[in-house]
């Protein structure tokens, strides 16, 4: 995230003549304490003829002394410096005991040494002290009890930046602090100094700083708050700092209001102003003119997540899409491109639902916001459907989705928007949405129908609804059936209660009470105590000669439907067991792969319907109930999209005859092209959006925008951060879904090689697997590489390749094609995780064409090694790499051995530079096919899953840490207080150690005493290796016992003079000993974190034993492992090497 620039400050003097110019001195050059790293400096001064002196002054500052020996008409000074503007945390500091809580008193020799910064400042003459404005500001500003230190010095900052406005002030010199008071306005000069009197007016040493301010443009404005400066801008600033004990001096901007960062760089910092100029000097009298200039450039900029391509990258990317779209379409591939994009909450990033849980109340308010946002976009005339998700096992309900229906030929699914309704949000609350207004009671100067729909509907609205239909359909009144709670349920809670208040009379039966007539007398008592309605019924199905819609003639023992235990749907409580002792007959699913079309009125053509009996009919039906004081409607499972259509329009043609807004529920419609759909769903940490297919790169540029534009409005962010600062997507996934817009368009089907070609090629190239993927990736992650589940299935796999060629004939368009089962077939045992699940496998084929179910005959791969990007255009990327290599594979079929990676797929390809250099072939062969595929549009990818961690020059060699990959373990089986858990170890990480311009022959490195196996990288002076090391230990992880390897100290060993040359220290945690309370806010604060973990220091001082360096080296060279790669945890153990273990 690096951003380097280039600073230009120009100082001109023109005098109209010739002038003696007297000694200056100039205070330009960045002072000792800056926290920004200054990599060049220059300062050039006319006339030519001249002396500097550099110096000190008594505060530590810089200063040149110029002295000119010829008259001039011109002094020009020029500063220039080069900038690194890492991020600075302007927090991360260490405040000493006695200083936590203000107010505090300094120790007396520590007094001694500020006490030209303790000294009040003077608002008339010397020793006048403070003026009284000043002293009154200090009064009405109390700390209030004894607040901490830190959090007093915030507030004060931000009421002097309230109280005082900004302006830029020409005149030189000082405003005094209460002449600066009194106008509420002054230059950042005046408010510094103002500032400082406040300070030391509270006790606490404060003194002047003036320097550079360098703002950069924000890659993107901000959702609260100010935005900043549109374009780069620097100038010379003013501000103050505060001796904090411990902590030293902190900058408290009071222009901004906030403490000084990176973008600060103090020149001088004094007790006085007077001392802090940039100039001082004089010359002999003359007119002149002053000019001068302050300009910032950037000269270097790390990819980055916030901005990961320039505007000529983007281009070059889509127009290298709009390519491969017309190669595309010229052979007729058929190709369309959907996923499941994830979004975690921006407010809560440590709550159990945006962590581990898949449900929660706030998650569910962000899912009914993004998903208002997305049905206004895309599903105008559509419709809204909250229904039951996925049931995974373990969880004791299903989830929830939200689904946007709408037609592909624009024709209006649901034609009154304003009569569709969110369950999760209040009545008033969705008023107030709906008007711009504050959440609060109805407004009834509103429009009389929104009044009228905010207001809580009743059962007779429910019981309406579904007459309206039944009338519709020609249904005689008595298929509208009421549905009752069960009372009986309410017995079996008093039986199952503890010792205490006794069983109502008439609630059981007396001892020697009991007889068959005694039984249903109690059960008639006791079915009667519910009689207000809980939903009403229309039992409703297909008849199975196509002839229309039936209803079912439900007869039931109690008489009437009384709805099985819960609160879920009535829909899905009805007593299903209970209608007839004969199972319903299944009727065949159709099979999405036979295209359908739409009526002539896009619905189709139904005579009245019939009652029939319920023996053998299905035991579907419409249901309508008041829930929560919202109507709601459970739409039946209907297996043809025309006939759902034509429900939908009677249900709203009912919801308008009513008049209430309602929430439609139950099962969704058929699985049809003719129908568009997005839904939103819960899953763990996450929610999850599945997109709509798009058929070419913009369509689906365009959506991904849109997408994540209005999730970050919904308040819903793609990033997530540890403690610590990793920095990391949002956990979950970003499959990738490959097909057709129908079934039998889907190019995976028409030529099953396509299919065969990805997979040889994915398995050749780990790095298509490792650069996208998540932190958690192995044989036991979410989507396992094909070889990483067992040893045995590439044996197996060679002859499934085989077996496929031969059904198909041949590959390319010389292919005869297969029944589409047979892939299915071939494949499905083989592409799946340890335990032979058929989902969790980085190339699922659930719903290609399985012969089980017509839901998996779709004709769609997903590839689930993907993980969210944080910015679309990554997450485009992404896509154009997917659709490039299907287009190669379609013209030209991929065939090669499959290879046996062994050690090294965990190995050398868990490292960023062989990753790297493996995507920069598959870029390359993407070139070599006519597709123009920058390898640089990858590195916003490898800068996101493999940060720097630090640098260090050591002469002319460079040392680089970066972090690296380390798959992550599932362990076996353990009891809990909950019941059985498996955990993750996620104890072990791993990084890269890159060595450039070191003689091979000379130098080793080594961590923590133990030779780093450094291997050659490809280029004469690059070498690169492994470190695993254990980074934290927790009581659930492989080998507990085993102490944390940190911090990791390298060193660069001459083995000539058996001395380290120099090296760094790395931190798992906060060196300091800081403990976070929170996450990071947003990526700046995590990196500020990640950076305070890296020093550029900290080798090992005195003689290095060789000879022991050279016996490690022999132990690890007979080692069994991956090569290239160190494992302390095995160096203290298996090699016998004696230490804390």
């Amino acid at each position: 995230m690096g951003i380097k620039v280039s600073l230009e400050h120009r100082t001109t003097y023109t005098f109209e003549r010739p002038v003696r110019i007297h000694p200056h001195v100039v205070r330009l050059r960045p002072a000792p304490h800056t926290r920004t790293t200054i990599e060049a400096y220059s300062m050039r001064v006319t006339p030519a003829e001249h002396w500097v002196n550099w110096q000190q002054d008594a505060f530590g500052n810089f200063l040149a002394r110029l002295v000119f020996s010829e008259p001039a008409r011109t002094l020009d000074i020029v500063v220039g410096l080069i900038a690194d503007l890492d991020v600075v945390n302007p927090f991360d500091f260490f405040v000493e005991e006695f200083a936590e809580h203000f107010p505090f008193t300094y120790p007396p020799d520590l007094a001694v040494d500020l006490e030209p910064y303790l000294r009040p400042v003077d608002e008339g003459e010397t020793g006048s002290g403070p003026g009284e404005l000043v002293r009154d500001w200090v009064r009405r500003h109390p700390p209030g009890g004894r607040p901490r230190t830190i959090d007093f010095l915030v507030t004060l900052n931000q009421a002097l930046h309230r109280d005082v406005a900004y302006t830029i002030r020409m005149e030189p010199g000082v405003q005094t602090p209460d002449h600066t008071l009194r106008a509420e306005l002054g230059s950042c000069r005046d408010s510094a100094w103002l500032l400082v009197s406040i300070l030391r007016g509270f006790g606490l040493a404060a003194r002047f700083a003036s320097g550079y301010l360098i703002q950069l443009a924000q890659d993107a404005p901000s959702l609260d708050g100010p935005s900043g400066p549109p374009v780069d801008f620097t100038d010379l600033h003013a501000w103050a700092e505060v001796f904090v004990p411990g902590a030293g001096w902190i900058g408290l901007d009071p222009t901004s209001g906030l403490f000084a960062g990176e973008g600060h760089i103090p020149l001088a910092a004094t007790p006085h102003p007077v001392s802090s100029a940039p100039i001082t000097g004089a010359t002999d009298p003359v007119r002149a003119t002053l000019d001068f200039s302050n300009t910032v450039r950037r000269i270097h900029e790390d990819p980055r997540v916030t901005l990961p391509y320039t505007d000529t990258q983007w281009s070059r990317i889509t127009a290298t899409g709009a390519a491969v779209d017309a190669r595309t379409a010229a052979a007729d591939i058929g190709l369309t491109l959907g996923g499941e994009p994830t979004f975690v909450s921006i407010d809560d990033r440590t709550g159990p639902e945006w962590t581990t849980a898949a449900d929660g109340p706030h998650k569910r308010e962000r899912a009914a916001d993004l998903a208002r946002r997305l049905r206004r976009i895309y599903a105008p005339t559509g419709l809204t459907q909250y229904r039951q998700g996925k049931w995974y096992p373990g969880e004791p309900l299903p989830r929830w989705e939200i689904a946007l229906l709408w037609r592909a030929d624009n024709y209006p699914l649901w034609t009154r928007p304003d009569l569709l309704t969110d369950p999760w949000l209040p009545p008033a609350a969705e008023l107030a949405a709906r008007h711009g207004q504050a959440a609060g009671p109805p407004d009834e100067s509103a429009p009389n129908d929104v009044v009228r729909r905010a207001r809580r509907a009743d059962a007779e609205a429910a019981r309406a609804v579904i007459a309206h239909v039944a009338a519709g359909l020609g249904l005689p009144t008595t298929q509208v059936r009421a549905a009752y709670e069960d009372p009986l349920l309410r017995v079996v809670a008093k039986v199952r209660a503890p010792e205490g208040e006794p069983v109502q009379d008439e609630d059981d039966l007396a001892p020697g009470e009991d007889s068959v007539q005694a039984r249903k007398a109690l059960l008639a008592r006791l079915d009667a105590a519910v009689n207000e309605p809980a939903a009403y019924v229309l039992p409703l199905h297909r008849r199975g000669d196509e002839g229309g819609w039936a209803s079912a003639d439900w007869r039931l023992r109690r008489g009437r439907i009384v709805l099985t235990e819960g609160d879920s749907p009535a829909g899905l409580r009805l007593p299903l067991g209970s209608i007839s002792w004969r199972t319903p007959p299944v009727r065949p699913e159709p099979d999405p792969i036979v295209l359908q079309s739409f009526g002539a009125d896009g619905t189709a053509s139904n005579p009245a319907a019939v009652v029939e009996p319920a023996d053998r009919a299905p035991t579907t039906a419409l249901v309508a109930e008041v829930r929560d004081g919202r109507l709601c409607v459970f739409l039946p499972p209907v297996e043809d999209l025309d006939a759902y259509l034509d429900l939908v329009r009677r249900v709203e043609a009912a919801v308008t005859h009513v008049g209430h807004p309602v929430v439609l529920e139950g099962y969704p419609p058929p699985t049809d092209p003719r129908l568009h759909a997005l839904s939103i769903t819960p899953d763990p940490g996450v929610i999850e959006v599945n997109i709509q297919p798009t058929g070419s790169f913009a369509a689906q540029s365009e959506l991904l925008e849109t997408l994540y534009e209005q999730a970050g409005l919904a308040r819903l962010t793609t990033e997530t951060f540890d403690i610590d600062g990793t920095h990391g997507g949002t956990g979950g996934g970003n499959h990738i879904t490959l097909g057709g817009r129908t079934p039998a368009r889907s190019p995976l089907l028409r030529r099953p090689d396509l299919l065969v070609s990805m997979l040889t090629y994915w398995q050749r190239h780990p790095a298509l697997s490792y650069l996208f993927s998540g932190r958690f990736i192995g044989p036991t992650s979410q989507a396992p590489r094909v070889d990483e589940a067992r040893d045995d299935v590439l044996y197996e796999l060679e002859i499934a390749f085989a077996e496929i060629a031969r059904l198909c004939g041949g590959s390319g368009a010389d292919a005869v094609g297969a029944a589409p089962w047979l892939v299915d077939r071939a494949l499905r045992h083989l592409l799946t995780d340890l335990t032979g699940n058929t989902h969790r496998a980085e190339f699922c084929i659930d719903k290609l064409y399985s012969p089980d179910s017509a839901r998996g005959r779709l004709g769609l791969v997903e590839l689930r090694g993907f993980e969210m990007p944080p910015h679309f255009r990554m997450a485009m990327v992404q896509s154009l790499l997917v659709r490039a290599l299907v287009l190669w594979f379609w013209e030209r079929p991929y065939t090669a051995p499959l290879i046996r990676h062994g050690a090294n797929l965990h190995g050398r390809y868990l490292l960023p530079h062989h990753l790297l250099a493996d995507i920069a072939e598959v870029a390359a062969d993407l070139r070599a096919h006519g597709i123009d595929f920058d390898t640089s549009w990858l590195d916003p990818f490898a800068e996101f899953r493999f940060p720097r961690i630090g640098t260090v020059v050591l002469g002319d060699m460079e040392l680089e840490l970066r972090t690296a990959v380390e798959p992550w373990h599932t362990l076996g089986e353990q009891t809990t207080a909950s019941g059985t858990a498996r955990y993750v170890d996620s104890s072990v990480e791993r990084l890269q150690v890159r060595l450039v311009g070191a003689d091979r022959g000379r130098y080793l490195v080594t961590c923590n005493g133990h030779p780093v196996p450094l291997l050659p990288a490809g280029k004469a002076d690059v070498q690169v290796a492994g470190v695993r090391y254990r980074a934290w230990q927790p009581p659930n992880a492989l080998h507990p016992s085993i102490t944390v390897d940190t911090p990791l100290v390298f060193d660069v060993v001459d083995t000539r003079s058996e001395l380290s040359r120099g090296g760094c220290t790395y931190h798992v945690s906060h060196p300091g000993g800081r403990a976070y309370d929170a996450p990071p806010v947003n990526a700046v604060e995590a990196q500020s974190r990640r950076n305070r973990r890296f020093e550029s220091s900290g080798h090992t001082s005195g003689p290095v034993d060789i000879a022991d360096l050279r016996a490690k080296m022999a132990i690890q060279a007979t080692d069994v492992g991956a090569p290239g790669i160190l494992d302390l945890r095995r160096a203290r153990t298996v090699w016998g090497v004696v230490g804390d273990r």
